[in-house]
């Protein structure tokens, strides 16, 4: 980074200066003019959000030189936007949202955008046995543990770092003992606007203690950008043979099942809404990745073909969870622009390890021990067709 981009960043975080003024320089017009020059993508902000256990909430956008935007909460993690074009050149958000930080501390808020740890998913009875003892955490979701606990990091203020090649850097030290896990773990993720409009996301952890990690981001996405109502004509498809097939409290049953001839088919592009009447309560499954363990491969795309719009989700995770809104019903206030997100309104796909792996030793294990660094990469890259 030069030093004017470090200035820049400084002021940033000192005075929430806007970088995006930068553009009102003489040497960034001589760039626009210029056709062989590409504009210099920024981080601006930060805007104030709202207030969080005593801390400012902060909102960062994040920018590529093609104007796609990513607006990002230091609450959470939280990705608010996802701004790209349709076939038409008119952009619109691609994710769902709230219109203030009172929509995303809601009760039964869904987890919209949220970073997810300490461990994303569900662990079966809210307890797990690590080095002899047995650790018990908070029942939030049917006698289980899901995404963390009751106050996971969807629901914590990270420290936010934005630089000048639009990236954002958030970091959280979670203590030993938070919601039950064993530990004091160091977390740092970093957002990042490529150049060609992917949404990149990086995740490192670190600890002094044995502990299971597993941390994904839970956006919701509709990639009509609220010109339809549900995702169910959206095509989907994972390179994925198997699933693990989940009991009536969507814990796993330890089973990796074929998908081969079931209504969890997608190693071809198929509409969503094909064969969901097919499957109980909708699609909110695990899917088994067909790819090279630890390796940044494409797994999955989706389209819709109303507005074109087209991405594809890469990872080096091993597991998709597949899920499609079924428990939106259309309740949820401070929705943007008073949206009502009925079921299905949208769907996430959040890369990440197994479900209960913790009680689960034929799955890939996600404990991490001392001197180990917990490491995955995902991007959602945006295009049209």
């Amino acid at each position: 980074m030069d030093m004017n981009l470090k200035a820049l960043t400084a002021l940033l975080i000192s005075g929430g200066t806007m970088l995006a003024s930068c553009n009102n320089n003489s040497a960034t017009k001589q760039e626009d003019k210029d056709s062989t020059s590409v504009a210099t993508p920024v981080v601006s902000g930060p805007r104030n959000f709202g207030q969080a256990d005593g801390q400012e909430v902060l909102q960062y956008t994040l920018k590529n030189a093609g104007g796609m935007e990513v607006k990002i909460l230091n609450y959470g993690g939280i990705i608010t936007d996802i701004i790209t074009a349709d076939k038409q050149g008119q952009k619109g958000n691609v994710v769902l949202s709230y219109d203030s930080l009172s929509g995303y501390q809601q009760k039964g808020q869904p987890y919209f955008g949220a970073l997810i740890g300490r461990y994303a998913n569900r662990i079966a009875n809210a307890k797990f046995k690590l080095d002899g003892k047995e650790y018990a955490l908070a029942a939030n979701d049917h006698g289980n543990t899901l995404h963390g606990g009751l106050k996971g990091f969807d629901k914590v203020v990270w420290t936010a770092t934005p630089s000048g090649d639009s990236s954002l850097q958030l970091t959280y030290s979670s203590k030993d003992g938070e919601e039950g896990y064993p530990g004091n773990l160091q977390a740092t993720v970093v957002y990042t606007v490529t150049p060609d409009n992917a949404l990149q996301i990086t995740y490192k952890a670190t600890t002094d203690k044995a502990t299971p990690v597993n941390l994904t981001n839970h956006a919701y996405f509709n990639l009509s950008a609220g010109k339809d109502s549900t995702i169910l004509g959206h095509e989907l498809s994972l390179k994925a043979g198997r699933y693990t097939p989940v009991n009536d409290k969507l814990i796993p049953t330890g089973k990796l099942d074929p998908v081969k001839g079931t209504p969890m088919d997608f190693t071809s592009p198929k509409k969503i809404g094909a064969d969901i009447d097919k499957v109980k309560g909708g699609y909110d499954h695990n899917w088994v990745l067909d790819k090279k363990e630890g390796a940044l491969e494409t797994i999955a795309t989706l389209y819709d073909p109303n507005s074109g719009r087209f991405m594809e989700v890469a990872t080096t995770q091993p597991g998709i969870q597949f899920y499609t809104g079924n428990f939106l019903d259309g309740t949820l206030t401070n929705t943007r622009n008073g949206q009502k997100y009925v079921q299905h309104a949208a769907l996430c796909l959040e890369t990440q390890h197994f479900p209960d792996s913790p009680n689960q030793p034929s799955f890939p294990g996600v404990i991490l021990k001392p001197g180990e660094t917990f490491s995955q990469t995902t991007l959602y890259k945006f295009s049209t067709k």
